[in-house]
């Protein structure tokens, strides 16, 4: 069986844990701020902002803890070590952003039934320090977000915490210099609908990932086409394409070969495919088992 384990991602970017680290104190200094602000100012909309952040720093600490287990090093136990922990905390945390913002919804609409007269001015400060805070922290993993699917799960969830502070200085100036305090209700809905909109998205992805689907960006038929154009290589097939992480795109097949040749011969055919597979769709982990003339099924998908 053919295996090989060239990595095309020559130029990597390297997380930063100690960027999480930053932004866990930060989001702890502005949920602590906004609760307190959110119980004396009486604005259901500062509070939302304040569980929004709070749920930022459990989902910052379980993306802190995910990374940390990703770099440990495979064992007999772990045979890929805890390189798909990084998914599965970005699973939690688009679940928990969705979870959050039908929280907030709910409290919203018994708002409307139950209004009350809130501290205008208090809220407008406090919302321009989640900002400042928000937005710092945003800033630190924006990098690493563009490399990283959990990094991208933490940055999303500062980003909308970034989003839900200006609506509500928003909220805040207009309740202000308008008196219009049913504004700190419609603020929380529209918080809450941004929620489960960026929230769904990353929980589709890493879902995907986790269930181990073909990547969207790759055509199992243009790989079959571009295999089978390599001279001595036949059929492919029993195919499996799938993202072990961000970093690690695997392929597993058959090869049915049209010549009865050595293993060293096969060698020579599977280092050609490997170039192919790893310039033209940047598969970096393929395992194809050599076969000629075996009697099976030879269509490209196969239900194991």
């Amino acid at each position: 069986m053919g295996h090989d384990h060239s990595h095309g991602h020559h130029h990597k970017h390297e997380v930063q844990g100690k960027n999480l680290v930053y932004s866990i104190l930060l989001n702890l200094v502005i949920t602590i701020a906004q609760i307190v602000g959110g119980i004396i100012s009486g604005s259901l909309a500062l509070i939302s902002d304040a569980l929004h952040n709070f749920s930022d720093v459990l989902s910052l600490g379980f993306s802190l803890v995910a990374h940390k287990l990703s770099r440990k090093e495979a064992t007999e136990d772990q045979t890929f070590g805890y390189k798909r922990a990084e998914l599965i905390a970005a699973f939690v945390n688009a679940s928990t952003l969705i979870i959050v913002a039908f929280i907030l919804i709910y409290g919203a609409i018994e708002r409307f039934f139950n209004p009350k007269i809130i501290e205008s001015g208090l809220v407008i400060w406090l919302a321009i320090l989640g900002i400042v805070v928000n937005g710092g922290s945003v800033l630190l993993l924006q990098k690493d977000a563009e490399n990283n699917i959990n990094m991208k799960s933490a940055y999303l969830h500062l980003l909308t915490d970034m989003m839900a502070s200006v609506a509500v200085l928003v909220g805040g100036l207009l309740m202000k210099f308008f008196g219009w305090f049913w504004v700190d209700g419609v603020m929380t809905i529209l918080i809450g609908i941004y929620l489960i909109v960026v929230g769904y998205d990353l929980l589709k992805t890493s879902t995907k990932m986790l269930m181990l689907f073909t990547p969207e960006e790759i055509d199992i038929k243009e790989i079959v086409e571009e295999v089978h154009k390599i001279p001595g290589a036949g059929k492919l097939h029993h195919i499996h394409v799938w993202h072990l992480n961000d970093d690690e795109l695997h392929l597993e097949a058959h090869l049915d070969c049209t010549e009865d040749i050595k293993i060293s011969e096969f060698d020579n055919l599977l280092h050609k495919i490997e170039a192919v597979l790893l310039e033209k769709f940047h598969i970096n982990h393929i395992n194809i088992q050599p076969e000629f003339k075996k009697e099976d099924s030879k269509e490209t998908i196969v239900q194991d």
